[in-house]
């Protein structure tokens, strides 16, 4: 079984910085597979936020310039350091794994990822 956890969400003030982790472990951690960001608040359906499938790197356009993600392979982690945060930015922040994709487009849908973690909080103040 595959196993992604989230760490590093908290409260920030607006304009401020936090870098969330992504730990993988099992048959996932290795080189074929790419590993994407999404959020969700209360009453909406999760959101895409960002990906990384090792050969580029795609940003929903409300993030891009303040988000960054990006892979420590010794670690097996994924982060996501985000910038320049914003109250609206506040969600719950997921991350989840697939296998490399045919088309770009499909890195954008939750219904492509088989691997799923808990989330983690992030509030940010105004």
């Amino acid at each position: 079984q595959v196993q992604l956890v989230e760490s590093g969400g908290g409260l920030v003030q607006a304009g401020g910085s936090l870098r969330l982790s992504c730990s993988v472990s099992g048959p996932t951690s290795r080189n074929d597979y790419a590993v994407g960001w999404f959020r969700q608040t209360p009453g909406k359906e999760r959101e895409f936020v960002a990906v990384e499938n090792w050969d580029h790197r795609y940003y929903v356009d409300f993030v891009k310039g303040r988000f960054t993600i990006s892979r420590d392979n010794e670690k097996n982690t994924v982060y996501l350091q985000m910038n320049s945060l914003k109250p609206e930015d506040t969600a719950v922040y997921y991350c989840a794994a697939t296998p490399f994709l045919s088309s770009s487009y499909d890195y954008l849908r939750t219904t492509s990822y088989n691997y799923w973690g808990q989330g983690t909080q992030v509030t940010v103040s105004s």
